[in-house]
């Protein structure tokens, strides 16, 4: 028997549509993470980009369980000295949410070029519609 391995010539690539309204954060990201890694196909190989497109609609309407709107904080450095940057994750979500989801997906994938190329096939939308309609995406129904 032998081993196949899948290469980028090989690979057949979908575009899916998830609806995050009333989902959990870290759920969302850890089910479209390995969709973007490709983990859901039998011909999954990890040393190859092998995942499909993800468009994630209604992101603005994602939630956080616990108390962690409070208390989760976003933070960032801008580089400068004393500049670390603090944010609750309550604020973020009401100004960027897209960014929430797209740094929840990212901290998922390898972090490498491959988890680079990977995140390239992520779209996050804040609202219901997206611009994507001429792939023609299937709904992907995510477990919560």
């Amino acid at each position: 028997m032998k081993t196949y391995m899948a290469n980028a010539a090989t690979v057949e690539r979908k575009w899916y549509v998830v609806d995050a309204a009333g989902m959990p954060l870290g759920r969302l990201a850890s089910q479209v993470a390995a969709v973007l890694r490709g983990k859901h196909k039998p011909t999954f190989t990890p040393n190859v980009d092998c995942g499909d497109y993800v468009i994630v609609v209604n992101c603005d309407k994602v939630v956080l369980t616990g108390k962690k709107l409070e208390k989760k904080l976003y933070t960032y450095h801008t580089g400068y000295i004393g500049g670390l940057k603090q944010t609750p994750y309550g604020e973020m979500l009401a100004k960027k949410s897209d960014v929430v989801v797209m740094e929840a997906v990212k901290g998922m994938l390898p972090k490498n070029t491959l988890g680079k190329s990977m995140l390239k096939k992520l779209r996050v939308y804040k609202g219901a519609e997206h611009k994507q309609q001429a792939q023609q995406p299937e709904q992907l129904n995510l477990k919560y």
